[in-house]
């Protein structure tokens, strides 16, 4: 899991991806809508989200390249010139950059920690529109709470997290941000562990024993024994794998090992 692309993307999505739909600053009400969907749906798809980011923070570089155009090729070719001419303008119009729409991409790429998602996006903001004020704020905050997630610093990133009212503003539109980051950390957790304290899981979930007890059972799947024991089950990447050290030795080798054992003998 990474978020790059979902399971099924509307082929509308996959147009504007994928052709000079993607220059258009016309297609960044689409493309934020999805966004929306995926904010609600609890799904990700980072790529295109990228190419929204590409729309409101990037001018276009066509136009050079239109100089010499083959007239078999015209009818592109003023396709591209309108779309430049459009992106050129939306760039004198920094209120088409949303702060919200900014944030929650930088949320929902938060979501699929461990993984350069966030980084990415982070590199596709215009740096003067995110260099003060409120938006400012917010990147520092949710760098902050990236860097945590990445660094498997858990306790902190929910200590950080609880009660603070920008992180609040941030998640809002992010439906289920927390469960999402829970079951993470526990696909994480089944990736590197068969047993573990279940005094770790209530630091690294971030809610008391009881709702830890549930999730572990109802949501992971997970048994608890008696001594607070949590019990995962095997998989491919928690399952112990055996080392097996094979050696090689031809026919040359092992017949100067028998001409020696026999010299050594007589």
């Amino acid at each position: 899991m990474n978020g790059e692309d979902p399971a099924e993307r509307p082929d509308y999505i996959t147009a504007v991806i994928n052709g000079l739909e993607r220059y258009n600053p016309e297609a960044v009400g689409t493309l934020e809508t999805y966004l929306q969907e995926q904010c609600e749906q609890k799904f990700s798809d980072c790529n295109a989200n990228r190419t929204l980011l590409k729309l409101q923070n990037h001018t276009c570089f066509l136009q050079p390249y239109l100089l010499d155009i083959s007239p078999t090729k015209k009818a592109s070719a003023e396709l591209i010139r309108k779309l430049c001419a459009n992106l050129s303008s939306y760039q004198l119009n920094p209120d088409r950059m949303k702060d919200e729409v900014v944030t929650n991409i930088l949320v929902k790429a938060m979501t699929n920690f461990p993984s350069s998602q966030f980084t990415l996006a982070l590199h596709l903001i215009n740096p003067s529109a995110a260099s003060s004020g409120e938006l400012h704020e917010a990147i520092t905050k949710l760098r902050s709470l990236n860097s945590q997630l990445q660094g498997a610093q858990y306790a902190d990133f929910w200590a950080d997290l609880d009660g603070d009212d920008l992180c609040a503003d941030l998640i809002a539109d992010v439906s289920g941000f927390e469960d999402l980051v829970r079951e993470r950390i526990a696909s994480l957790v089944a990736q590197a562990f068969r047993e573990i304290q279940l005094s770790h899981l209530v630091s690294w979930l971030g809610v008391n024993e009881d709702k830890t007890r549930k999730f572990i059972t109802e949501v992971a799947g997970w048994t608890i024994d008696d001594e607070g024991i949590v019990k995962i089950p095997a998989n491919p990447d928690n399952e112990a794998k055996k080392s097996e050290i094979r050696e090689d030795v031809n026919v040359d080798q092992f017949a100067r090992v028998i001409r020696r054992a026999w010299e050594e003998t007589v």
